[in-house]
């Protein structure tokens, strides 16, 4: 049987990009060596984080499946950042493992124009600069799409201390022969690393002089179709590495695979292993290590921070060194993982290869590291690779749209050379591509490619017009100095009134909020009440958003001048052999993508807009 989209692996992109083209009614076909393993949690037992919490809302505003995933499994939810302005906020969420893989596996069996079959994918058959199908180990299957999805599994290598194996996770095959076949059809690859912790049973665990985190009093689900949240709720705990524990790992440096040089592959930056975070960073006498709970009613608990490829008796006694944790028992090991990695250059903005048509990439494939930019990606490539099949317009997000168009962008023309991980210092524009309007901008998107219902819409569509009704409201409105209105101003320190003034310059004052307003001066409108913190911001920030609206502008001109894929930058004159080598090896789709290749000078950007302009008449 033939399908119209192949989705290699079942994983956080995998799911996205399969969930994506079966919706969007093509037959989409999911390939994966463990039907079991779908949705599977490989390291940490959460979903969100700084940078990460927007990826999962956008990803929800286009019409994926994270974020609603994430808000049926939790068990906390927190605003981290929460003190700092809404342009750095980000939700984070501890998640049941299993029931978070359960929900992914039932969703999947249930979704229509998508089957999902275990087979392990050897090659790609590529006919005529096109990808055609896949051979596996049960047969050839044919399609007109393929999108690579495999996580850490392609040539996985396992590293416990000084012994290895090969594997794509513990106790689970790597993909040798594909990883092989992409080199042979002459992808550049590079190794990268990244690991996971030792799991312990919670039972033997003493919580009692440790550090307890609870989640938010009232969870605010990643979803903006999620209601409140119903499941139970868990803390998690704080505990530290001490002297004892950085002795302990010292001493045993030589048995790390790490610093006796076996692993030699790039490792994640932001999230290094104790090993090394105990030699980069000498002078900290500790860690924090976080407790996190893999689910309600199981006894693993994940010890976040301290991430190891170092032997099983050395993280014994780390682990025996740490307080709480004297008398932990191990119900797995931590381990390092090696990988091949696919340089994403090699891609354009819809996550399709410039070395294969109809061949897309996506997730740690592409360079990068977390579930959030994984399914992000997915996403992308299964939308573009449906469209791909229909006909259509390919989807591109840029920069100045979503931490979504910035993940990519930053992938396709910059590249990576070390792990990836989304920030919210990567994203020029964060203060109007916030986690909280990730609906406000991104829905009707969701909406017109078919992803997002109408009922979803609707009530984005009622937000915006609330939000138009309050600021029209609040703008309109004064209030008069008086008693009761001056004393609630002194209580706030903010400074009495003396003249009648708008309730909108009232809201611009740093220690006045929405709520100081409501019962300042009796408001009363028939707005969503998700409407009022949007209003909040726009009147607070509004200076600052318009400055920053205007700097889009400026941006999406460069974007809006395209460049044809078949360019021929050998002709022209003023632009250095250099700059048209690499003009020709990535080639840049507008003149914003090439102005953000490395070393593409201002000077080259203004002779291709001139030579652009004269072409064009």
């Amino acid at each position: 049987m033939d399908y119209d989209v192949i989705v290699i692996g079942a994983g956080h992109a995998g799911i996205e990009a399969g969930l994506a083209c079966s919706r969007l009614g093509v037959k989409t076909l999911i390939l994966t060596l463990d039907i079991n393993s779908i949705g599977r949690m490989s390291c940490n037992p959460a979903i969100g984080g700084v940078g990460k919490g927007q990826l999962v809302k956008e990803i929800d505003a286009l019409g994926g499946q994270m974020g609603r995933a994430a808000d049926a499994c939790a068990i906390q939810f927190r605003i981290l950042n929460s003190s700092k302005g809404a342009a750095v906020q980000s939700s984070r969420a501890q998640i049941d493992m299993r029931k978070y893989s359960r929900y992914m596996r039932k969703l999947l069996a249930r979704q229509k124009n998508l089957v999902i079959k275990e087979a392990e994918v050897k090659e790609l058959i590529v006919e005529d600069g096109k990808v055609s199908g896949v051979l596996t180990d049960k047969g050839d299957i044919r399609s007109k799409c393929v999108v690579i999805c495999p996580g850490t599994f392609l040539d996985g290598l396992i590293h416990v201390g000084l012994e290895h194996f090969s594997a794509g996770r513990i106790n689970e095959k790597a993909a040798v022969s594909l990883a092989d076949n992409l080199k042979k059809l002459g992808f550049n690859t590079l190794r990268f690393k990244t690991g996971t912790c030792a799991r312990l049973d919670k039972n033997t665990i003493d919580f009692s002089g440790l550090i307890k985190q609870e989640g938010d009093s009232i969870p605010k689900p990643f979803s903006f179709s999620s209601r409140a949240v119903k499941q139970k709720q868990s803390p998690c705990y704080i505990t530290y590495t001490n002297k004892k524990t950085h002795e302990i790992i010292r001493a045993n440096l030589d048995r790390s695979p790490l610093y006796a040089g076996i692993i030699k592959a790039t490792g994640v930056r932001y999230c290094p292993s104790i090993e090394d975070k105990i030699v980069k960073f000498a002078d900290k006498e500790r860690h924090q290590v976080f407790l996190e709970p893999e689910g309600l009613g199981v006894p693993e608990v994940y010890p976040n921070g301290i991430s190891t490829s170092l032997p099983e008796d050395v993280q014994l006694d780390i682990l025996h060194s740490i307080e709480g944790l004297e008398k932990s028992k191990v119900i797995r090991f931590g381990y390092g993982i090696e990988h091949i990695v696919v340089e994403p250059t090699q891609l354009y903005p819809t996550l399709e290869t410039k070395l294969i048509k109809n061949l897309y990439l996506a997730g740690q494939i592409n360079g990068t590291t977390g579930y959030e930019e994984a399914a992000a990606q997915g996403l992308i490539a299964g939308i573009n690779a449906a469209l791909r099949i229909k006909n259509k317009e390919a989807f591109i997000l840029d920069r100045s749209s979503s931490y979504i168009g910035v993940l990519i962008d930053d992938l396709t023309t910059k590249g990576t050379e070390e792990p990836y991980r989304m920030f919210t210092s990567r994203v020029e524009y964060r203060l109007i591509i916030r986690e909280d309007n990730a609906d406000l901008r991104l829905s009707k998107t969701g909406f017109d490619l078919g992803l997002l219902s109408l009922k979803d819409y609707g009530r984005t569509r009622k937000k915006e017009e609330g939000i138009k009704k309050g600021i029209a409201f609040l703008r309109k409105t004064r209030v008069n100095p008086g008693k009761e209105v001056n004393d609630k101003l002194i209580r706030l320190n903010s400074s009495p009134l003396k003249k009648p003034a708008a309730l909108e310059n009232l809201l611009k004052r740093p220690q006045v909020g929405i709520k100081d307003l409501k019962t300042m001066h009796k408001i009363k409108l028939d707005i969503p009440e998700s409407a009022w913190q949007q209003i909040e911001i726009e009147v607070k920030y509004s200076g600052f958003i318009q400055r920053q609206l205007k700097d889009v502008e400026r941006f999406k001109h460069l974007e809006k001048i395209r460049l044809p894929v078949d360019f021929d930058y050998s002709g022209l004159s003023g632009i250095s052999r250099e700059i048209k080598e690499k003009l020709v090896k990535f080639k840049p789709l507008n003149l914003g993508q090439a102005s953000r290749i490395s070393g593409i000078t201002p000077a080259a950007v203004s002779l291709l807009m001139v030579y652009l302009r004269k072409a064009n008449g």
